[in-house]
């Protein structure tokens, strides 16, 4: 007798699954804080910056998550010093900084010899490709970004509402504002793997947006977005086991469902 758990039985879709709770509750709740300061645009720079690095990596034949942790902080390097000396408009500064990126992953993946399958998955995602290695790293990786955002709560809440206040307050805003965009970053390379670099930012964008919806207080916005993300990625997950489709696009597309949803009835019954 055939059940809804049966794909339960085997070891990669155990690991697919456990990879789409922390990856879509970690990825939903540090993009609450990229909906409220506005940094979808930063977060999606940063995105194309990691997948160049994936590229150089299998070009040299290193560690893909090393190349993409590397790549993707140097992008917030960037990100932070035109963001603090920069001339040009915050977005004009970033739109040169991930098509240079982008570029560059272009050119990467033209010196490549062949036809690679695995750095395609970054670019597309693949849950069910998730190793033991990969779902380490997502783990460990996961606990972190969300610890440091239990310890510095106030202070991100603080920045995210009033920066101008929390700076006049004594607080570290421009410290912080680098550290929620290697917060950023982190989640985005926990994410390639699984959801692929033309998807991963709406597994951080959607959820919070959805969440914004509901909710009337930061608190609870932070645990519905995880909730909406961690559900999506489960059933979605479930979805392309059973249909053959792929996880990363159903993900998405009931993210964009409950978006939806949470447009038509949530600001209804706020407003």
């Amino acid at each position: 007798m055939i059940t809804m758990l049966d794909f339960l039985q085997f070891g990669f879709m155990q690991r697919a699954l456990v990879s789409a709770v922390i990856i879509g509750f970690t990825c939903s709740v540090i993009g609450v804080f990229v909906v409220l300061q506005g940094l979808s645009f930063v977060g999606a720079g940063i995105a194309h910056g990691a997948f160049a690095g994936v590229a150089l990596a299998f070009l040299l034949g290193f560690n893909p998550v090393a190349g993409a942790t590397v790549a993707a902080l140097l992008m917030v390097l960037a990100i932070s010093r035109t963001k603090r000396k920069g001339k040009l408009n915050m977005d004009a500064s970033i739109g040169i900084a991930f098509s240079g990126a982008l570029a560059l992953a272009v050119l990467f993946i033209g010196l490549m010899p062949g036809y690679s399958a695995d750095l395609m998955g970054y670019l597309f995602g693949n849950l069910l490709s998730v190793g033991e290695a990969d779902l380490k790293v997502s783990l460990g990786v996961g606990f972190l970004v969300l610890a440091i955002l239990y310890l510095f709560f106030k202070e991100f809440q603080f920045t995210a509402f009033d920066p101008e206040m929390a700076e006049a307050a004594g607080l570290p805003v421009w410290w912080l504002f680098d550290g929620l965009l290697i917060l950023i970053a982190l989640a985005i390379v926990i994410s390639l793997k699984a959801a692929g670099e033309l998807l991963v930012m709406a597994f951080i964008v959607v959820p919070a947006a959805a969440a914004w919806q509901w909710s009337n207080s930061l608190p609870q916005m932070l645990w519905l977005s995880g909730l909406f993300g961690v559900a999506s990625a489960v059933l979605g997950l479930i979805s392309s086991y059973y249909w053959d489709i792929p996880s990363g696009a159903s993900i998405v597309l009931l993210l964009i469902l409950i978006f939806m949803v949470s447009s038509a009835v949530g600001r209804s019954k706020n407003g």
